[in-house]
């Protein structure tokens, strides 16, 4: 059985990884091509050229390099009808994966036309429960079926016009730390019994820049009310100058986290009795550690207005949504004030149990204690070249 995927990020490239390992449990007979990064190379793909490649975001970003992800788009897809898989497997980055898929569903390459129908996944649905609902009546002219990461995006596919699963957020199968590894982490920085926050101001450049100054000033607010606090940061690849230089002056400078210390933050995680954080798939992993959360964050002014016009919902907190309650408190655009922000902060360290219930009840809902995300994916993907043969 032949599959090809197609990887674009990091993240995808975990996702890969694990659903090639499911696959490889269930067939002894799967051959893999296509394009990924590390972690999939080391279940055994070898990549038609460096992921890297495709790991450009934003029009600034992406502008100088439009030939050449033009080539690429028409290279992949190109291998994909010639090595004629059983299936084509697209994993996130849809600007890149789902024009490969329009030219294959096309059969049409360079002026030659192909008669194969390959069946198309696409692993990890758009958010269009968030915003832009019409992307997946697109989506769904080229691909064929949807891989969901959470339990209400399956009706949403469907409706479209494609097969949908959902087989878990991969959250669920990355590693907690322990009580004690926590306790450890507090010992180790003589953190003793003082309160701990975790802050969590983004990992790009552009996040660090608006969101630390006022995660800074909302510290030494809270400060006031526990001059003992602490803080510790978890510090993304590529942005530790610039976090310890805008960190410098927060009036409890922060634990710093080196990206490459994932124990320590794992630890930190799980050891702290709150975290500041901006929006995201940390919200996830905070509730997996079992850590009380505030979100807060903003964006450009321009961003801003047009996220704004284009939103359908009244919180982007993934706890909130897959809860389906509110017990996060979010302070977006215009909220995102310390002075607004602190007093959240302080209610959440005088009573840590509030969001408990919601964080489990979203882990539940996200497929913890069930089969692993990587092995649910791969039965999908199974089933479908199963359903492809029949037809």
């Amino acid at each position: 059985m032949k599959v090809f995927l197609i990887a674009g990020e990091p993240s995808g490239d975990k996702l890969g990884a694990a659903l090639m390992e499911g696959l490889s449990s269930l067939r002894d007979d799967i051959e893999f091509i296509g394009v990924g990064g590390a972690a999939m190379q080391a279940k055994g793909l070898t990549s038609l050229f460096p992921m890297s490649d495709l790991s450009v975001m934003g029009i600034a970003e992406v502008a100088p390099k439009y030939f050449h992800l033009k080539r690429r788009i028409r290279e992949t897809a190109k291998a994909v009808i010639d090595a004629d898989p059983d299936v084509l497997v697209t994993i996130d980055s849809p600007d890149f994966c789902l024009r490969v898929a329009k030219i294959v569903k096309q059969d049409e390459v360079e002026g030659q036309t192909f008669g194969h129908d390959i069946p198309v996944v696409h692993y990890v649905a758009p958010s269009v429960w968030a915003w832009r609902p019409k992307r997946a009546d697109k989506m769904a002219q080229w691909v064929d079926h949807v891989l969901a990461l959470l339990p209400f995006e399956p009706p949403l596919m469907t409706a479209a016009g494609m097969g949908c699963d959902f087989v878990g957020h991969p959250v669920v199968a990355e590693p907690v730390a322990t009580d004690a590894e926590a306790q450890a982490f507090r010992e180790q920085h003589q953190i003793g019994a003082a309160p701990l926050v975790l802050a969590l101001p983004g990992s790009r450049q552009g996040e660090i820049a608006r969101l630390a100054p006022r995660f800074g000033e909302t510290l030494a607010r809270v400060q006031r009310e526990h001059p003992d606090l602490r803080v510790a940061l978890p510090v993304a690849q590529g942005v530790e100058d610039q976090v310890r230089a805008q960190t410098a002056t927060w009036s409890s400078p922060p634990i710093l986290i080196p990206a490459d210390q994932p124990d320590q933050k794992r630890a930190a995680f799980r050891a702290a009795d709150v975290a500041l954080a901006a929006s995201g798939t940390v919200s996830l992993e905070l509730a997996a550690a079992g850590t009380p959360m505030v979100i807060a964050y903003d964006m450009n002014w321009l961003s801003r207005l047009m996220i704004g016009w284009l939103l359908q919902i009244d919180t982007v907190t993934l706890v909130n949504l897959v809860s389906e309650t509110r017990a996060v408190p979010e302070f977006l655009g215009k909220a995102c004030q310390p002075a607004r922000i602190a007093p959240a902060v302080l209610a959440m360290l005088a009573d840590p149990t509030a969001q408990h219930a919601a964080m489990q009840v979203t882990m539940a809902r996200l497929g913890q204690g069930s089969e692993a995300p990587g092995l649910r994916a791969a039965r999908a993907v199974l089933d479908v070249v199963a359903r492809s043969k029949a037809d």
